[in-house]
């Protein structure tokens, strides 16, 4: 599952194209067979050739999906890296009149995969000369299309935003340190926890950001000479603050400005000589590489494999090596040796002690982390103030997430000098003055609380207009930082409707959006769906487990998201559901038959299961009673059926690592903005804001965070449903549909096109 370093080559016949599965995904394309090879293989099976190299089916793919590592097996293979060797693995292929390969593995094994297709020409004359194969066969397989995908959980290829399988290393390594903060708090202790990153510290950064870590070693950025003093008088801050715990993160490849290692039993040793408290250290190790794949890496899988077969379907022997790879939500392609360099060039500027140009070619994502890291655990609240007030609120339902980014709003508006203050219970609590000053140390472990500490509420503002311009002018609020779902933005509309009327409302706004149901308009992601699809992902995998004694059962599952299908639609894909019915995508009784008698043909594969997901409210008459009864009538004595509605469990729980780092950058972005504006609107020593770009919401835009003037959002958003007219996940609903074999045909109108890796100096976004 997670951890795909030299991976080698998954590979196969047919007649037309010869592809692979992707990793995880239970996909087959349209008329295209496919092939792979068998575990503990990768290059050696395409050297050793015979039975190493099987065709796969349908079947044979179908379960793969929940596994963790991979089902067809990973090698180090030196035979691959001679030209002997080489000349055995295109020998096998041409055999076999294979001439695409999709290579999942790091940038070793995809080096090779270049290299091979470089010397395809050469190898195919030379076995012709000596017998290997005949001039027909040199004939038609004449050119060899190369498309890679990264595996590495610890995302250090350049190029991609993640890698798969980083993510459900980060599970791992977030659920050890939930459990250990629970232990180190009770009997007051300080953790030192080693994670994987020999050469890249991204697993030890987002773990620092997401559990609130008092400091994090990384080898890109060593720190000053001094950071023993620095790293002591750090701790006992924390200590004297009220905290009862120390965390540090130490990334394998940790060093210091020299080059000398800093290992996690120094850490150990200098806390104890020096400050003499009970400290731990624990290496997580290769626990880190395992378990069931995560919601992301699943849909990342799935939808990096689909690419990759569109890359393969339109190759030509002019076409470069590629590798598919995800930037924000969007599939793009890169040149394979343009990413393998950049990556080169990272070690390189390490090596040489150029940290600040490896923490440049790292990309901007892994900067902004990297930044808003220092300024939460590094600086510290400045004597100075702004002399502006900030309150931040909760509206909506609950999510997971909105503690990470409270926390991070109250301290980031701290370090630039603000007076921060909490709303309880949300505009009703703003209404009723239930406000109160919030400290740095109060947020300090509210990264990992799922739920609202602040408490939130659906009640909209309009009724309170009077009651909440009075809280405003009492406790000299000058900006808002709203925090929640679609009531947060309805209610924000509502406060801009109010200014003409109250003055006291002319104040900077700003929304980030906050909901299991990703139905906010503006944003593609909200905090807490993350968290959602991965209960629900998990729920599934489990009940699936179930049906695995019974044999032919199908199982009918309900989730939340309202009218917003996005829950139903990924967590179907991540699950390897057979049909997601939701609001977006009309269906009736025709389309209820389709599915039954899909899976009536399906239980009499070798895979004698079915999942049905439903998204609570998308249809009125086709509810899921109705749905269960249909299919329980229809499949008798072929299949029966149970049901399963998830309710408000998918509300709960801790977030998840993306959630927790998604939180926090929103909530350090929203206050360097708000800041910004309020200044801009300082007229006199008094605030007035009255235009539309001083009420924004903060969203997540394909590959970018952006502010957008709610009114502009209006026109893009279907009130009556609570949803933005258009949503960029429908377009993945054929992969699903693909992905359960119903024949149906694959939109490649907007395929993704080669871009090219720019090694520019990237300049930190300003305030941050």
């Amino acid at each position: 599952k997670t951890h795909w370093h030299q991976q080698g080559i998954q590979t196969g016949t047919s007649k037309e194209v010869r592809l692979v599965p992707v990793r995880r995904a239970d996909w087959h394309l349209q008329g295209i067979q496919t092939g792979c090879v068998p575990p503990s293989q990768g290059y050696q099976g395409l050297v050793d050739g015979g039975d190493n190299i099987k065709e796969a089916t349908w079947e044979s793919v179908s379960m793969m999906l929940q596994l963790g590592g991979t089902v067809i097996g990973s090698a180090r293979c030196q035979d691959f890296r001679t030209r002997e060797g080489r000349l055995k693995a295109a020998r096998n292929l041409v055999k076999r009149g294979i001439t695409n390969l999709c290579v999942i593995g790091g940038d070793g094994s995809l080096t090779g995969a270049d290299t091979f297709r470089a010397e395809w020409s050469s190898l195919l004359a030379e076995l012709v000369k000596v017998g290997g194969i005949t001039a027909e066969e040199a004939k038609k397989s004449s050119y060899l299309n190369i498309v890679g995908m990264v595996g590495s959980i610890d995302n250090d290829f350049c190029g991609t935003d993640m890698t798969i399988g980083t993510d459900s290393a980060l599970h791992r390594i977030m659920e050890i340190v939930d459990a250990i903060t629970t232990t180190a708090q009770s009997h007051q202790r300080t953790f030192v926890l080693e994670v994987m990153g020999r050469h890249c510290g991204y697993l030890a950064l987002i773990t620092a950001l997401a559990c609130g870590a008092d400091w994090v070693f990384i080898p890109e950025s060593p720190p000053e000479d001094d950071w023993e003093d620095h790293l002591c008088r750090r701790l006992t801050e924390t200590r004297v603050g009220g905290s009862r715990l120390n965390i540090i993160i130490v990334a394998e490849g940790a060093i210091d400005k020299h080059g000398k290692a800093i290992t996690s039993d120094d850490i150990k040793n200098l806390v104890v000589k020096r400050l003499g408290y009970d400290t731990r250290v624990t290496i997580l190790g290769h626990v880190q590489r395992g378990g069931t794949p995560s919601a992301f890496d699943r849909i990342l899988g799935s939808r990096m494999g689909v690419e990759a077969v569109m890359a393969l379907l339109e190759g030509t022997p002019d076409t470069p090596a590629c590798v598919v790879s995800l930037s924000g939500n969007q599939a793009v392609r890169l040149p394979l040796m343009e990413c393998v360099q950049v990556t080169k060039d990272v070690t390189t500027a390490m090596n040489e002690g150029r940290f600040d140009d490896a923490l440049k070619l790292r990309g901007r994502s892994f900067q902004n982390n990297w930044n808003v890291y220092k300024l939460l655990a590094h600086i510290r609240p400045p004597s100075t103030k702004s002399g502006y007030t900030l309150a931040v609120l909760n509206v909506g339902a609950p999510a997971a997430g909105m503690n990470a980014a409270v926390r991070s709003t109250v301290r980031i508006g701290l370090i630039h000098g603000h007076r921060m203050l909490a709303v309880h219970d949300g505009f009703e609590g703003l209404a009723y003055g239930k406000l109160e000053e919030i400290s740095w140390e109060r947020v300090g472990s509210w990264t990992g609380l799922g739920g609202s500490k602040l408490g939130t509420k659906r009640t909209l503002p309009k009724k309170y207009f009077e009651e909440i311009s009075t809280s405003i002018s009492n406790f000299g609020i000058h900006g808002l930082i709203i925090i929640g779902g679609f009531e947060a933005f309805t209610g924000s509309l509502e406060l801009m409707e109010g200014r003409a009327k109250y003055e006291e409302l002319c104040i900077p706004l700003c929304i980030i959006p906050a909901t299991v149901s990703n139905n906010v308009p503006g944003s593609d992601f909200s905090i807490g769906a993350d968290t959602a699809l991965n209960t629900i992902t998990t729920t599934c995998d489990r009940i699936k487990q179930s049906a695995a004694g019974t044999k032919r059962r199908v199982f009918i599952i309900e989730t939340m998201g309202g009218f917003c299908g996005y829950l139903a639609t990924m967590a179907g894909l991540a699950a390897g559901a057979d049909a997601a019915y939701i609001y977006e995508e009309h269906f009736n009784i025709h389309d209820l038959q389709v599915n039954v008698e899909h899976l009536t043909e399906k239980m009499k594969t070798t895979v004698k299961r079915g999942l049905v997901l439903r998204n609570e409210r998308c249809n009125e008459n086709y509810t899921t009673d109705f749905i269960f009864n249909l299919y329980s009538e229809e499949g008798k004595g072929i299949f029966d059926c149970r049901k399963n509605v998830l309710g408000h469990m998918q509300q709960g729980g801790t977030p998840t690592p993306f959630d927790r780092n998604f939180g926090t950058k929103m909530g350090a972005k929203a206050v360097a903005w708000i800041t910004g504006k309020i200044k801009e609107c300082s007229r006199h020593g008094r605030i007035f804001a009255n235009t539309a770009d001083s009420a924004c919401l903060l969203g997540m835009r394909k590959r970018s965070l952006v502010f957008q003037p709610i009114t502009d959002l209006k026109e893009q958003t279907d009130f009556d449903h609570r949803i933005p007219k258009e949503q960029w996940w429908l377009k993945l609903r054929p992969i699903l549909k693909i992905l359960a074999k119903y024949n149906i045909e694959l939109d490649t109108s907007e395929k993704a096109h080669l871009e090219h890796v720019t090694r520019k100096r990237i300049s930190l976004e300003s305030n941050i």
